[in-house]
């Protein structure tokens, strides 16, 4: 089929698009809310296209496309994309934009907070977030849920008294001695992982089974033999009505 051909027959759909050059590498990535209409834009004069895009658009061989539910998805797969290939226009076409993530800290008590810039630096990057609202309300469920810590300061558990955060039960409180210990920590932000790489299951597992083999005891509160869970399982449980 030729190029041509191609135009011609694209859907109106939502989706991603792939042009390549006459070696059949990929040499830009780009996302459309209606795939006939953006990529038949390249091919046509009057467009006003600035210098760059002319040049990109002599290079165009051939193209693909995948079609997709939504604008979001678009975005997300347009990202996805780009990171794999890395197309040479890409680069040269870029405005900056990044869309959030979150990053889960490369540090013996690790934190989780929103970035932009994905390096390499040994973190965990989660995303991208669409809208990025999203970023923000995932980011407090963790905080609520998990209690991972928000500062900046070193985690050396020297402190005298913990910060409002402990209080407020956003934050397990690393930085007293006696407040939590490195393990407990460290579970906690295995907890976090397993839910930012979207192991739900697994994760509802293990805090089933920690709840379940707690000894059962009554309480005023609760109905006789109940096991009580010190873990913040309910949060987690009702994180779907944050989100």
């Amino acid at each position: 089929m030729t190029l041509d051909e191609k135009l011609k027959n694209l859907p109106t759909a939502p989706g991603v698009y792939l042009h390549k050059n006459l070696d059949g590498k990929i040499i830009y990535v780009g996302k459309a809310k209606n795939l006939k209409n953006r990529v038949r834009s390249y091919f046509q004069s009057g467009r006003g296209h600035d210098a760059k895009t002319r040049e990109l658009v002599r290079r165009i061989d051939d193209f693909e496309f995948i079609v997709v539910d939504n604008e979001v998805e678009a975005l997300v797969l347009e990202s996805n994309l780009i990171k794999k290939h890395k197309p040479r226009y890409n680069i040269l076409l870029k405005d900056d934009k990044q869309y959030p993530h979150l990053k889960m800290t490369n540090e013996p008590f690790p934190k989780v907070v929103i970035t932009r810039k994905i390096v390499r630096d040994g973190s965990s990057y989660y995303g991208p977030f669409l809208p990025a609202s999203l970023a923000r309300r995932t980011l407090d469920l963790i905080n609520r849920a998990f209690q991972l810590r928000t500062c900046d300061i070193e985690i050396d558990g020297k402190l005298p008294r913990p910060c409002l955060e402990y209080h407020l039960k956003r934050c397990l409180g690393p930085c007293v001695k006696g407040l939590c210990t490195k393990e407990e920590y460290s579970e906690a932000a295995r907890d976090v992982k397993l839910l930012l790489e979207g192991k739900n299951k697994e994760l509802a597992d293990d805090y089933s089974k920690e709840c379940g083999s707690l000894p059962k005891v009554k309480t005023t509160n609760s109905p006789p033999n109940t096991a009580i869970c010190t873990k913040p399982f309910w949060l987690w449980a009702n994180s779907r009505k944050w989100l």
